[in-house]
């Protein structure tokens, strides 16, 4: 039985060495192969980095290593200060080169035609006959105010200063610079006669509000430039329409 057990341990021990030897074996073939060869040093993905992220918010995801020359991928980059108020346009994954061509400035990655919705908003998107959308005029970065009317009847300025973030639909097409002159101009455009799907962002509180006059009611968007008064709205109705003073 004793001698069992000496045979088991001297086995155990002869084990043990043999790995020491070969993983020290495998270190020295990597210092070897690298022996005579250009080294560069680059930034890899450590983490998961979702499409999106801010370049001020890797560096705890990358990590730094040393590869040989022949292994850097074309445009690594060297210092995450280059890639300053940028995004990841694509999700990374731990063990890639970090690399110049996956990140791009937020505005390049919006949809033509859209702008951007503030953090904390929620989009909505209404689909209105010209006439209840400024006559097809709007386009994104417009603000817009909301206004409800109900068959009880009444009519309310409901929201304000709502942003346009996209506009899709078949406007009238605008007269060339060569072909326009006095007399177009005074006839002005025809009217589209489609209608638009007009997409809005604002809080979720007012999008319950957009959405319950869609629903049960009818809605109206009015232009509203940066100068526009939005003082004295009420709710009107047949008993105060015709007041000269709403203020």
């Amino acid at each position: 039985m004793r001698r069992r057990l000496l045979a088991a341990a001297a086995a155990l021990v002869l084990a043990l060495v043999g790995t020491v030897v070969l993983v020290g074996y495998a270190r020295g073939a990597d210092q070897r192969a690298m022996a005579g060869m250009t080294t560069v040093r680059v930034l890899v993905v450590a983490g998961p980095v979702a499409a999106g992220t801010p370049a001020e918010e890797l560096a705890p995801l990358v990590r730094t290593d040393v590869l040989p020359s022949v292994a850097v991928v074309p445009g690594r980059v060297t210092d995450l200060a280059d890639l300053a108020g940028q995004v990841a346009t694509t999700d990374l994954q731990p063990g890639e080169q970090l690399l110049a061509g996956r990140f791009a400035a937020p505005k390049s990655l919006q949809a033509p035609g859209t702008v951007p919705v503030p953090a904390g908003y929620a989009e909505v998107s209404v689909l209105l006959e010209p006439q209840r959308a400024v006559g097809g005029r709007l386009v994104a970065g417009d603000e817009v105010g909301v206004l409800i009317s109900f068959d009880t009847p009444t009519t309310r300025a409901t929201v304000n200063r709502v942003l346009v973030t996209q506009v899709q639909g078949a406007p009238a097409p605008a007269e060339s610079a060569a072909v326009a002159d006095t007399e177009t101009a005074s006839a002005g455009s025809p009217a589209p006669s489609a209608s638009l799907m007009v997409t809005l962002a604002l809080p979720v509180r007012e999008a319950e509000q957009v959405v319950f006059g869609a629903e049960h009611g009818t809605l109206w968007l009015a232009l509203e430039p940066a100068d526009a008064d939005l003082r004295g709205t009420e709710v009107i109705t047949p008993a105060n329409v015709y007041r000269e003073d709403l203020s």
